[in-house]
């Protein structure tokens, strides 16, 4: 019998406070009923100290709590990775088509890799939620594809409405750029498949509001 992987939550915590620690908790309440996982009743509000990154791992044995430092908001390059995109509609650790693909971005030199659907859609990061400007349009990967409800993503679109695209990855090719996880904010892609990604100011507004 195959048991059900932990589910992670990856929370930053920023000038004492968790600023989207509800959004997880959203999200791990959802989780939890669809798998079957007992929500933890001993689940803290992680506060206080120094800005880190706050990793839970949730499962029918309970909780297991690590922390790190955060990483840096430098900008990033991307490629597309050959490693299909399989549906991931929890955030579980049974991550192996994201490590494969984080393996392949790397030995090619880039920070990550965009993983694509069998059909041939972008879909998303390894880590990461992908958006795009079309214009003044902000867009982002059709939920339907099988992508991860991202905190980050929900995040955004509590800020600025978002434009649902199916696209592969030569209709990225030219447009603005950028990727969001919930320990690092809003990161500018700064290069894709080897050519460079132009600048649009609305990144760096959402940038200054995500944390709030």
């Amino acid at each position: 019998m195959t048991s059900t992987p932990a589910l992670i939550e990856t929370v930053r915590v920023r000038r004492g406070v968790a600023p989207l620690w509800y959004l997880h908790l959203r999200r791990l309440v959802a989780s939890c009923r669809a798998l079957g996982v007992p929500f933890p009743a001993e689940l803290e509000v992680p506060e206080g100290g120094a800005d880190r990154v706050h990793r839970l791992l949730v499962s029918a044995r309970g909780v297991e709590v690590s922390e790190r430092e955060p990483g840096d908001d430098r900008p990033l390059r991307v490629v597309t990775s050959s490693v299909p995109h399989e549906p991931y509609p929890h955030q579980t650790t049974d991550r192996n088509q994201f490590d494969r693909a984080a393996a392949d971005a790397r030995a090619c030199g880039a920070d990550d890799a965009l993983l694509v659907t069998r059909d041939g859609f972008v879909a998303e990061g390894t880590i990461w939620c992908l958006f795009w400007w079309e214009g003044d349009t902000l867009c982002a990967p059709a939920r339907d594809l099988g992508i991860l409800p991202g905190v980050s993503r929900a995040r955004v679109e509590e800020l600025v409405p978002v434009t649902e695209r199916r696209v592969g990855p030569t209709g990225l090719v030219g447009r603005a750029l950028f990727l969001t996880n919930a320990a690092r904010g809003v990161v500018a892609v700064e290069e894709f498949n080897g050519r460079a990604v132009p600048d649009h100011p609305g990144t760096a507004a959402l940038r200054e509001r995500f944390w709030g």
